[in-house]
């Protein structure tokens, strides 16, 4: 390092100290300095000179960030003690300047500036992690996802829902090359797992503030009739009452989100935030940011709100709690989700009317994500059917599926009607099929685990809903999402580093393949399965995960996109481009191969009669998947 820029950040350093912030500064692996680059995440410190009695609750402040077409209140958190930090980034090259703000009259978090010059990354360092590319956002059609700069993302995610607790710890080691899942395994090893199998986001809770360590049932009630929890279970430990007790949901030094009230039960306090849980979690998003993940956070599980909103002002305290996990994590590349609602059981679940009304509040009072972020939720059916769209949901910028009627057929429609949507968003399921859950049934079939069934019910959905309309991505599912570990039996949660060895999650990186043969291109397609006939064969059902076919295809209808499930039938295509010739490209999902090429016409009508599936049948014994491209 020269001499001059020594000089020049020790300069900057002294000025900070004297303003009373810090800006917190390192090195990447590759040599570059943090503060200096577009997209990378820079964290303002502040010193509070008032004493506060619970500065949660008690102090709002932030900074007034501008730059290049930018010009946003960009909120911070309290850290514990005096101190306060702002999480900011520069969206785009150039002078980025920066005064601070708060609703206390407090000399160490008002008034306070900054400012620095940012550049863009050079196309070798994008390459190295592609979240140097900018944060992800809608195409300008509205269905699919692209980074900042325009190149295509397409999410191929797993289902890590506790991975932000002591379940999957992080150790602060370098994974080796080609490090393969074992029993007491972290969670820096299982990224970078992932990342050789073509993954890029992971699903995380990011906390389950009632699950605690207290020997209670997981169906706690308490005495007044109040469900304080509907948690996974413990298996093998047994609450007084004669049930299973809960999975404790802590740090990896013991710390709970909130602190827990003082009446004995297993209620936390949410009006006081514990910091030193999410420092934990701090370095997980790091991690995942670093290695080039964009995971799906989720503010909490739903079977914490029905005490929240019993014992606390829910609006005004989820808002709050909302804006935390937004102000803390909102600098980094993600799909932000408000609330993890797999079910809506009376009793263990707030409705989606009193959901989407808090969440309504936090976005009238905060506004969304600052850097502009996708926001959905993890949903039960879907999160049009739940919250509706636009101005029904002003928070809303993705749709989801999930879970009940997204693990088979059912889904399709809902899908479907997605896409015709206006304004259009981005869609996906967020639940699908779970390879190795023991309560899958599929028309009620319920499949060994890992069994050739099982993993083939998976693969069905991957391809299925993302030629429903899902051009977002696709999130595999599996058993191991409670991520046990070996000091547990596994129960009805297999050790995830079992689960992520299932054969399932092989045919994600073959997904990816599939959709991304021709580029960009499939980010074009449209809707296109009414012209496939029969698009189901008689004996299939609505339900279930056999029988039926699908397709998209370009508007220009150039490239069109097909699976078929095992037991589809021998097609006709109708409306395709009249008199020309198609390769025919087929693809097994399975092995994830090209396999042998064929010419077809199209007649005068714009009709393709398909061959015999690739092998050999009229009626498929196994699923495939092909791409139609007109010859050049």
């Amino acid at each position: 390092m020269g001499r001059k820029m020594r000089k020049n950040r020790q300069l900057q350093k002294t000025l900070l100290i004297c303003l009373g912030v810090s800006l917190v500064t390192g090195i990447f692996a590759d040599g570059s300095a943090y503060g200096q680059y577009i997209w990378q995440m820079q964290e303002i410190s502040f010193l509070a000179e008032g004493d506060y009695e619970n500065p949660y609750a008690d102090v709002e402040m932030w900074v007034e960030l501008k730059g290049p077409n930018f010009s946003k209140r960009v909120y911070g958190f309290w850290d514990g003690g005096k101190r306060f930090k702002v999480r900011i980034v520069a969206t785009e090259e150039g002078e980025w300047s920066w005064v601070s703000g708060s609703n206390q009259k407090d000399g160490g978090l008002n008034g306070k500036r900054g400012s620095l010059t940012a550049k863009d990354w050079s196309e070798g360092q994008k390459q190295a992690n592609p979240n140097r590319r900018g944060f992800i956002r809608p195409t300008e059609d509205g269905h699919a996802l692209n980074y900042a700069d325009g190149t295509c993302f397409f999410l191929l995610g797993d289902t890590w829902w506790a991975a932000t607790t002591w379940r999957l710890p992080f150790r602060g080691v370098k994974p080796c090359a080609n490090y393969e899942p074992a029993e007491g395994t972290g969670f820096e090893e299982l990224v970078s797992y992932l990342k050789q199998r073509g993954y890029n986001s992971i699903n995380m809770i990011a906390s389950y503030p009632n699950w605690g360590d207290d020997h209670r049932s997981r169906y706690h009630v308490d005495k007044n009739g109040v469900r304080l929890r509907s948690a996974w279970p413990r298996e093998g430990f047994w609450s007084s009452d004669g049930g299973v007790c809960a999975k404790p949901m802590h740090d990896e030094q013991g710390n709970m989100p909130f602190e827990m009230m003082k009446e004995g039960e297993p209620l936390a306090n949410f009006e006081r935030i514990n910091p030193l849980y999410f420092r934990s979690l701090d370095k997980k998003m790091k991690y995942l940011s670093d290695e080039g993940f964009v995971p799906m956070l989720e503010t909490v599980r739903r079977d914490h709100t029905p005490s929240w909103k019993a014992y606390f002002n829910f609006k005004e305290t989820y808002a709050r709690y909302v804006q935390y996990i937004i102000s803390r994590y909102g600098a980094f590349n993600l799909i932000f989700s408000g609330i993890h609602l797999d079910a809506i059981p009376k009793g263990a679940s707030l409705t989606a009317e009193e959901l989407n009304e808090a969440l309504t509040y936090h976005h009238e009072k905060y506004g969304g994500l600052p850097f502009g972020q996708p926001y959905t939720t993890l949903i039960s059916w879907s999160t049009y059917q739940r919250f509706g769209h636009g101005e029904d949901c002003s928070w809303l910028t993705m749709h989801s599926v999930g879970n009940e009627k997204a693990r088979d057929h059912g889904i399709t429609p809902e899908l479907e009607s997605h896409f015709f949507l206006e304004p259009p968003y981005p869609t996906i399921n967020l639940e699908p099929y779970y390879t190795g859950w023991r309560n899958n049934t599929v028309l009620g079939e319920r499949p060994e685990v890992n069994s050739a069934r099982d993993n083939y019910f998976s693969r069905a959905m991957m391809y299925g809903c993302v030629l429903s309309g899902a051009l977002s991505g696709h999130v595999h599912g599996h058993a191991g999402y409670a991520c046990t570990t070996t000091s547990e039996p596994a129960g009805e949660h297999p050790f995830i580093s079992e689960a992520l060895q299932y054969e399932s999650g092989e045919y994600m990186q073959h997904l990816k393949t599939f959709i991304l043969s021709e580029g960009a291109r499939y980010q074009e397609l449209l809707l296109a399965s009414n012209d496939i006939d029969p698009r189901k064969a008689p004996l299939s059902g609505e339900t279930g995960l056999d029988g039926w076919s699908y397709m998209m295809r370009t508007k220009d209808k150039g490239l069109c996109m097909l699976y078929f499930e095992n037991k589809a039938l021998r097609a006709k295509l109708s409306n395709m481009k009249p008199g020309v010739n198609y390769k025919l490209h087929w693809f097994d999902p399975d092995r994830g191969l090209w396999l042998r090429e064929i010419t077809l016409r199209s007649d005068s009508r714009g009709v393709i009669e398909m061959p015999a599936f690739a092998g050999g049948q009229d009626v498929t014994q196994e699923d495939w998947a092909a791409k139609l491209v007109i010859e050049k």
